[in-house]
């Protein structure tokens, strides 16, 4: 007897062996079924609704998923800002930068009415002088408190004011300046604009207004006198201003005292007191408070005592204890007041003067 799945008669003539027919290769998966355009109805379906014995199927959508939607926009949007961003940058184009403004320098020599006063005690000489009260060193160019202007930061007020201290320090202070020495540490807190003029100034000195090298800095002349002490007494004050919207101004105004000795002196030797006014005025630009460097515009210095018939242009060549002035300036000249001397020469009124 045939199995359930054959005929009774057995398998036909021809057909294939093993009760396999030819369609049984033919997988109709359910991705097929789906596929199909023709659906057939249930026959309950068939009944209730006289219906035809299949219907057509709504054709399958095959366009992009919604997550290959949102790929595509993110990518639309993304190339489109990449775009703006090329054409219109955040950035603003630093604005060019101007020429550098050249120094303007004025050295004010003020002559002794009388004997330069001097003693072997340095600290006395300072005692019953007017820097009795001055600090010494950096401490006498103390900082001050700094607020952030219309276009310029906290941050950005604070470095003009530092860096005006440190041409100051490094441009008097320094004994290795003062001595007629190495003169690099000043010059590398210049704006570059400046360099040329600076070392004009050096290797050819001339008294125009524009290239003398105690307009630059504070020097003795090394052969006629040394530092008795290292240590400058200094009082002044530092203030910072809004020249224009690209522009930070920082004035100066200091007086420096320094104890001297003729060069070559023994330490018991006299010390005599030698009084420099000191007015700076810098700026900066943004350039030059990120790189630390000063515009420096403006430098007028009063000093004595110092004979106005030596020429103070390269190196300050100060009267020591016990010497003269040869000849005087028209009227008396206090360096510790705050006016500004207009002679080309003045004289150093006795009351600037230590009371030995």
């Amino acid at each position: 007897m045939g199995g359930p799945g054959n005929p009774p008669e057995g398998t036909p003539e021809g057909a294939p062996g093993g009760g396999e027919d030819e369609y049984r290769s033919v997988v109709f998966d359910e991705s097929f079924v789906r596929a199909a355009r023709l659906q057939e109805f249930s026959a309950e379906e068939r009944i209730t609704d006289h219906a035809p014995a299949v219907r057509r199927r709504p054709p399958l959508r095959r366009g992009l998923s919604r997550q290959a939607l949102v790929l595509v926009l993110l990518i639309a949007v993304a190339f489109g800002t990449a775009i703006y961003m090329g054409v219109r940058h955040p950035y603003q184009t630093p604005a060019a930068r101007q020429p550098g403004e050249p120094l303007r320098m004025t050295v004010i020599p003020l002559a002794p009415e009388d004997e330069v006063p001097g003693t072997a005690d340095p600290a006395y000489l300072y005692a019953h002088s007017p820097a009795a009260q001055f600090k010494s060193g950096a401490e006498g160019v103390p900082l001050p408190a700094s607020r952030r202007t219309a276009h310029f930061s906290d941050s950005q007020v604070v470095s003009a004011l530092t860096t005006a201290k440190d041409y100051i320090v490094r441009s008097a202070l320094d004994p290795e300046v003062l001595t007629g020495g190495e003169v690099r540490s000043v010059r590398v807190l210049l704006d570059p604009d400046q360099l040329e003029q600076f070392d004009q100034s050096f290797a050819r000195p001339t008294a125009d207004g524009r290239h003398a090298p105690t307009g630059w800095l504070v020097r003795f002349d090394p052969s006629r006198a040394e530092l008795a002490e290292r240590e400058v007494r200094v009082q002044g004050t530092l203030q910072a201003a809004e020249a224009d919207s690209s522009t930070l101004e920082v004035t100066a105004d200091h007086t420096f005292v320094y104890a001297l000795r003729p060069a070559g002196a023994a330490a018991e030797d006299a010390v005599s007191l030698f009084t420099l006014r000191r007015e700076l005025q810098f700026r900066f630009d943004r350039e030059d408070l990120r790189l630390h460097q000063a515009r420096l515009v403006v430098s007028y210095v009063q000093a004595g005592p110092l004979s106005c018939a030596e020429d103070s242009t390269n190196h300050l060549r100060p009267l020591l204890a016990g010497q003269t002035a040869k000849e005087g300036g028209p009227a008396g000249t206090d360096p510790y007041a705050t006016g500004s001397a207009t002679a080309l020469c003045g004289s150093l009124v006795t009351s600037a003067q230590p009371k030995v």
